[in-house]
């Protein structure tokens, strides 16, 4: 997750509340999209950005996660991310994703 990302969700955190705000990943491998989830839950593993320990809780999920699948308009599921779906080793990004969740998400 670059800076520029970080610092946005920091603010948006900061803004809002994080038990108010919901990070969805978009990531093609399950190694990036768990280390983003970590960024935001954990802190910046990198020590690198804004969120470098900084320990935000926050509620992560993959787009491809059945959780938020169910909540979109299909016609646009289909359109955006049905095709990177059967590409994708889309078990292995959930198991990732699910794995920083229930360990460092607080909401």
């Amino acid at each position: 997750m670059d800076l520029e990302i970080q610092q946005r969700v920091k603010d948006l955190t900061e803004k809002y509340g994080a038990e108010n705000v919901v990070v969805l990943l978009g990531g093609s491998e399950a190694e990036a999209s768990g280390l983003s989830a970590e960024t935001v839950t954990a802190g910046d593993p990198t020590y690198a950005g804004p969120l470098a320990g900084v320990s935000l809780g926050l509620k992560v999920y993959h787009v491809l996660e059945p959780e938020v699948k169910k909540e979109y308009d299909p016609a646009v599921y289909d359109e955006q991310c049905s095709m990177m779906e059967m590409v994708l080793d889309v078990d292995a990004i959930i198991k990732e994703v699910k794995t920083i969740r229930d360990q460092y998400s607080k909401f």
